[in-house]
C-alpha cells in the first residue's frame, strides 16, 4: 500500500512540473495577407500595446532604428518585384525597420530577414529601400500598434503604420499595368508560333483532326524555319495524312537542319523516318 501512494504521488508531481498554464502573448503575432495588383503581399509583425506609457519620444526613442513592432523583427514578402521610393525591390522577405522623428519617419527594407529585432550589427549594403515618410497626426490615440493595407489607387496601395496618435503610410507600387500591357500585347498579336506547334502536336498524338494539325504546323513552320524539331513532327503529321511527298520534303528539311544544329539525335530519328518511307 505504502508502494502504491508513493507511485501515486510521484505521477501526481510529474504531471504537475510538466503542465504549463497558457496566457495570452502581451504583443500578439499578425499576419495579413493582401493582393495588391496581381501582386500578393504579406506582412509578419507582433502588436504591442500602448498601456498609458508615451510612445515615441519615449518608449520608441526619436532618431533610432526600431523593430516597427514587437519580438521578432517585423517583416513583408512581395510574390513580384514592386516599386518602392522610386526604387525597384525585387520579390523576397524584407524586415521592416524605421527610425521614427517628431515630423517623419525613415523607413528601411532591409534584406536579412530572419532577426530577433534589431540586427547584431547594422550592415547598410543590406538596406533594399529608404523611405523619408511623413508623419500625419490622428484625432484619436490607438492603443495597439497596427499596420494595415490603405488607400487603394489602380494597382498601387499604402502600408499603413499606426500608434498611439501617429499615422505613417509607406507608398507600394505594383508592376501590374507593366505585366497587363503585355500580357495584352501578347494575345492581341495572335497566337506564337510555339502555340501553333504545341496544337499541332496534340493533335497529332491525340488522334484529333489531322488536317487542323496540318494547317497549324504549317503556321508554326512558317514563323521559326530554323526549329528542326518543328520540321520533324510536320514530316510526322503530313505522313499520317497520307502526303507522302510532303513527309519526306519535311523531314529531309528537319535533318539538316539538326545537322546544322549538331543534334544527332533529330538527325538519326529522320534518317530512319525517311528509310521507312523509301526516301533513302
Amino acid at each position: 500500500m505504502k508502494k502504491l501512494m508513493l507511485f501515486i504521488a510521484a505521477v501526481a508531481m510529474t504531471a504537475g512540473v510538466s503542465a504549463q498554464i497558457e496566457t495570452p502573448a502581451p504583443s500578439p503575432l499578425q499576419k495579413i495577407e493582401q493582393k495588391v495588383g496581381l501582386t500578393d503581399v504579406t506582412v509578419e509583425y507582433s502588436r504591442p500595446s500602448k498601456k498609458g506609457r508615451t510612445i515615441f519620444g519615449d518608449l520608441v526613442p526619436y532618431g533610432k532604428v526600431w523593430r516597427t513592432g514587437a519580438n521578432a523583427n517585423t517583416t513583408i514578402s512581395f510574390s513580384e518585384a514592386v516599386m518602392i521610393g522610386g526604387k525597384e525591390v525585387k520579390a523576397g522577405t524584407y524586415a521592416i525597420y524605421s527610425k521614427p522623428n517628431a515630423t517623419n519617419w525613415e523607413i528601411y527594407l532591409y534584406t536579412d530577414s530572419d532577426n530577433r529585432g534589431l540586427p547584431a550589427t547594422w550592415d547598410e549594403s543590406k538596406i533594399a529601400v529608404t523611405v523619408n515618410a511623413t508623419v500625419q497626426p490622428m484625432p484619436v490615440s490607438i492603443e495597439t500598434f497596427t499596420i494595415s493595407f490603405d488607400d487603394f489607387k489602380g494597382s498601387d496601395a499604402n502600408l499603413g503604420f499606426m500608434w498611439d496618435n501617429v499615422y505613417v503610410a509607406l507608398p507600394i507600387k505594383t508592376m501590374t499595368d507593366k505585366a497587363v500591357t503585355a500580357s495584352i500585347e501578347k494575345v492581341m498579336a495572335g497566337p506564337s508560333a510555339n502555340d501553333y506547334y504545341s496544337a499541332a502536336v496534340y493533335y497529332l498524338e491525340n488522334g484529333k483532326d489531322i488536317n487542323q494539325a496540318k494547317t497549324w504546323i504549317d503556321k508554326a513552320v512558317s514563323m521559326n524555319g530554323e526549329a528542326f524539331w518543328y520540321q520533324r513532327q510536320q514530316s510526322l503529321i503530313y505522313a499520317k495524312s497520307g502526303d507522302k511527298k510532303g513527309a519526306i520534303n519535311a523531314a529531309k528539311s528537319s535533318m539538316a537542319l539538326a545537322e546544322k544544329a549538331g543534334n544527332a539525335d533529330y538527325v538519326a530519328l529522320n534518317m530512319k523516318s525517311l528509310k521507312e518511307w523509301g526516301a533513302m
